[in-house]
């Protein structure tokens, strides 16, 4: 579900993802106008669909594969998946009192310390080697992380947990200064890249054809830029969360004032 489809060893769309995330718009839509006592703000069909955009975009494009260029790349795509799409996606979901859901609900800050071992380890050079020459582990890797992202940002978006975010970002710390850290004082090859390489069947030297980075991949500089990206993307995240939440919430109030 993670890669992107190849053909001939040209990068393109991948359709069956696009065709499944039509039919989660139908469905969502279907249930909106069949939940009819559910409160909507007009912004949370666009913050759904924009999160569905988004999903498609950073693993069903070219994208997903070209992300492997650079580590700095590849952490901009890791940021929009595990912190702009699932609190995006919260957003676009009314708030309704259902019992399963209460009851399906893990303890968010175990899925914290969960998601920020795994994307601690997933970044060392053996971990990651390891994920690249065995795709269908490296999926259901990534799989588990999204799952525990949307856990994580449920009490973020719902119940504007100020202390559980601020938590988040000093639990994650460790996954950003490792990068940083690997590109001030380590030598870390990109076995994403290698991949990237053995799949298309291209070079090194080949790489220039596709027209986008120069010859130098893979720098300490790098590094440095895809740690402090994760860091950044994240506090925007947040922010950006907590502003579109009180823009539903201060209009609820309204109305109901």
């Amino acid at each position: 579900m993670l890669d992107v489809f190849l053909f001939e060893g040209q990068l393109v769309w991948n359709i069956p993802l696009m065709a499944g995330l039509f039919g989660i718009g139908a469905i969502y839509v279907a249930l909106l106008r069949s939940q009819t006592e559910l409160k909507i703000h007009p912004t949370q069909p666009v913050l759904f669909f924009l999160s569905l955009f988004l999903f498609y975009l950073t693993i069903g494009s070219p994208l997903a594969t070209l992300n492997h260029l650079l580590f700095s790349l590849h952490m901009i795509q890791m940021s929009v998946l595990f912190f702009v799409i699932p609190p995006l996606f919260l957003l676009g979901i009314p708030e309704t009192n259902t019992p399963v859901i209460k009851e399906l609900r893990i303890s968010p800050f175990a899925a914290l310390v969960a998601f920020a071992i795994l994307l601690f380890f997933y970044h060392l050079q053996a971990v990651l080697t390891f994920l690249t020459l065995n795709p269908f582990i490296h999926n259901s890797y990534l799989f588990l992380l999204l799952i525990l992202s949307f856990m994580i940002w449920r009490p973020i978006v719902r119940e504007q947990n100020k202390q559980f975010a601020f938590l988040s970002g000093i639990l994650l710390l460790p996954a950003c200064s490792q990068l940083i850290l690997s590109g001030l004082f380590g030598s870390v090859t990109n076995p994403l890249l290698g991949g990237m390489m053995a799949t298309l069947c291209i070079t090194p030297a080949g790489l220039s054809s596709l027209g986008i980075f120069p010859s130098a991949f893979n720098t300490r500089v790098d590094l440095i830029i895809a740690g402090v990206l994760m860091m950044g993307m994240h506090k925007f995240a947040l922010l950006l969360t907590a502003r579109l939440k009180n823009k539903v919430v201060e209009r609820d109030l309204t109305e109901n004032g």
